[in-house]
């Protein structure tokens, strides 16, 4: 019998645990509370594909300025005079309370992408998290209120929408055909709207940089591009003047410099057609509350497994419910690869499409059971 224990070291700890599975927090740590569906407009919902129906609003080509040289006229300054005018800046203002319960006003300034011309912006979740309302800074000078249509917290991607026409958009690449070494060319507000449209330029560092936030792994360009706080939400782009990701996290630490991310476009793009069409992210999940060790320590109990994962809680009314789980199995495999992480589980059922049918192996009791669970679409926040 494979040993198994968990001791409850602090009972509070126990609320803080959710019912269901597979919720993550954004890139920055910053949770949305936002009421997407009451803000959705009756607009027309297009999907964003390579093209985008970017390529037919795309910016007119700039007429060669005869005071440039040809040494002058780099990829930067291209990029600065075609993208630049379609990277806006983002005012989330949002309501909070200090230690009196008294409710103040906040600001924070990020940036986003245009990407069509009748006003549909990318940017990023955390930008607008917890926004009641949300001001949108046009290259122009002029400023217009926006309006969220969706948002996705594990993506850190969201789309806000202004009423306005013929504005300049910019031109989406394939982030699959990017490669180390390259240029990028990083737009945005760094420090806030007085350093609006702000072109810093490095290289691509990594493909696929996969880091591990708030129990979830997510792949990002890295680039050695300056990105500072107000960057988030702005436009990666490459030397042919096309965004391959959109700028969401920095590496923070003491002593490291040159650690940009970005999320890769080809990724966004997903994303971007799901919020169109129905302001979130469709899913699928299990309806398990699980640890690993150091998820059990972060909420104050000691687990004694030798792997896997262990079953703390099971929703009634999931999938992991209906197929069976109990409280105290511990999940060994899904479909045939091993799982000894939260990380790991989240990923494998991620990997799947909502409807499938997956085969799960535990242990239970000491005895090795294999359950098959049909994957559901993971409900949405009562507030969403």
């Amino acid at each position: 019998m494979r040993s198994k224990k968990i001791t409850k070291i602090i009972c509070a700890a126990a609320v803080a645990v959710a019912l269901t599975f597979g919720g993550c927090s954004g890139l920055t740590g910053m949770d949305s509370s936002k009421d997407n569906s009451e803000n959705k407009p009756a607009v027309e919902k297009t999907a964003v594909t390579q093209t985008a129906n970017v390529t037919e609003a795309a910016p007119n080509k700039p007429e060669s300025n005869a005071k440039i040289s040809d040494a002058r006229n780099t990829p930067a300054v291209r990029v600065a005079r075609t993208v630049g005018p379609a990277v806006v800046g983002i005012t989330n203002k949002a309501v909070a309370h200090d230690i009196f319960n008294r409710t103040f006003e906040t600001e924070g300034v990020g940036s986003g992408v245009i990407f069509r011309n009748d006003g549909y912006i990318i940017t990023n979740n955390h930008v607008i998290a917890g926004a009641k309302e949300i001001i949108v800074s046009l290259s122009d000078g002029n400023t217009v209120n926006g309006t969220l249509i969706g948002t996705d917290e594990m993506t850190d991607i969201a789309v806000v929408k202004v009423e306005a026409k013929d504005l300049p958009v910019a031109e989406l690449g394939d982030s699959d055909e990017v490669v180390v070494g390259e240029p990028a060319i990083a737009i945005g507000n760094p420090m806030g709207l007085e350093f609006q449209g702000s072109v810093t330029v490095g290289v691509i560092s990594a493909l696929n940089r996969t880091l591990d936030l708030n129990d979830r792994r997510v792949k990002l360009f890295q680039t050695d591009a300056a990105i500072s706080p107000g960057n988030s939400g702005g436009a990666l782009v490459n030397a042919d003047g096309e965004v391959i990701g959109i700028n969401s996290a920095k590496l923070a630490t003491n002593g490291v410099e040159g650690m940009g991310f970005a999320i890769p476009i080809n990724t966004v793009k997903t994303i971007v057609n799901e919020l169109m069409d129905k302001g979130y992210v469709a899913r699928p999940y299990l309806g398990v509350t699980i640890f690993d060790k150091p998820t059990a320590a972060r909420y104050g109990y000691q687990l004694s497994i030798d792997k896997g994962v262990y079953v703390f809680q099971v929703s009634i009314d999931s999938p992991a419910g209906r197929a069976g789980f109990q409280r105290g199995d511990i999940i060994l495999s899904i479909d045939g690869k091993e799982v000894n992480s939260v990380t790991d589980v989240r990923n494998e059922v991620a990997a799947h499409k909502v409807g499938d049918r997956v085969k799960i192996i535990c242990d239970r009791e000491g005895r090795e059971e294999t359950v098959e669970v049909i994957l559901e679409e993971m409900p949405q926040p009562s507030n969403q």
